[in-house]
């Protein structure tokens, strides 16, 4: 049982690099198609980004089958993974975005930075020069504005649209 659960805990803090990643080079990058309802104003309980949070939980679905199939470890990296993407419903959708009937605010210091890192994330329009992209880590604000600060000195992109951006990521 603590194996299971150290698995469970280690792929639930992997789960932030993974998020990271995934969020600033597919989400911010070539996924940006999806993504970019996340960035605008929306009516209704979905937007496009949804499919992201969709497309974890059917992989965690089928890391545990695969783990109650005679993989156990599987079964708990599915279940760090779904751990992942509650967290996420519960804090981002509801605390920061406060896409739930009850609206909560963060109280503590550690969900006040979070909260504030990704306002600073959605403070940029467009995909580029954004900050912030993990989830359960966020650096201080003032790391985060002083990043923003050095990414609207250096030469903006984004007015080229993303045909310019496009070349720009294909020449490296």
């Amino acid at each position: 049982m603590i194996f299971n659960f150290t698995v469970f805990l280690l792929t639930l803090v992997a789960m932030e690099g993974v998020g990271f990643l995934a969020h600033k080079y597919v989400m911010h990058g070539w996924g940006w198609c999806l993504h970019k309802s996340h960035h605008e104003e929306h009516l209704g309980a979905f937007e496009t980004n949804d499919f992201y949070l969709l497309a974890l939980a059917l992989v965690a679905i089928a890391l545990i089958v695969a783990g109650n199939h005679g993989h156990d470890p599987l079964q708990w990296v599915g279940a760090g993974v779904t751990a992942f993407g509650l967290i996420y419903v519960f804090v981002h959708d509801g605390m920061v975005h406060r896409h739930w009937p009850a609206r909560p605010r963060p109280r503590s210091r550690y969900l006040k930075r979070l909260y504030s890192a990704h306002l600073l994330h959605h403070s940029v329009k467009g995909r580029r020069n954004s900050v912030s992209f993990g989830f359960l880590y966020a650096p201080s604000a003032a790391t985060l504005k002083k990043q923003l600060r050095n990414s609207r000195a250096a030469p903006a992109t984004e007015s080229r649209g993303d045909d310019a951006m496009g070349a720009d990521l294909q020449n490296g």
